[in-house]
C-alpha cells in the first residue's frame, strides 16, 4: 500500500532534496516500519528523526494524516493505505 511522506524544506538534503516521498508498505504498516523503510533509503534523514534508541527524537513531531503520533501510539500507530506522514521539527528561537 502507498503511503506519502511530507518534509519540509529543512530536512530535504538529507532525503535526496525530495519534498515528499512515496512508500510501499505492508497493510499491517506501522510509523516504526514507515521509518524502518525510509532508513534504508535516507540513513542521514532517519538519524535526523530518531536517536540511537531508534525513538523519535524530541524536537521531531510527526503527524499521520493529520493526527501527532505521540497523541496516538507513537511509533505503533498504524499506518492506513493512502495515508499522509507529515514530518515537522520543532522551531526554537526568538
Amino acid at each position: 500500500m502507498a503511503v506519502t511522506v511530507l518534509l519540509p524544506g529543512v530536512l530535504r538534503a538529507d532525503a535526496g532534496g525530495f519534498g515528499h516521498l512515496s512508500l510501499d508498505l505492508p497493510p499491517d504498516a506501522t510509523l516504526r516500519g514507515a521509518l524502518d523503510q525510509l532508513a534504508a533509503s535516507y540513513p542521514r534523514l532517519d538519524r535526523r528523526l530518531r536517536d540511537e534508541r531508534g525513538t523519535l527524537r524530541r524536537y521531531v513531531n510527526l503527524y499521520v494524516n493529520g493526527a501527532e503520533c505521540r497523541g496516538l501510539a507513537g511509533l505503533d500507530t498504524p499506518v492506513p493505505a493512502g495515508a499522509e506522514l507529515h514530518v515537522i521539527p520543532s522551531v526554537a528561537g526568538g
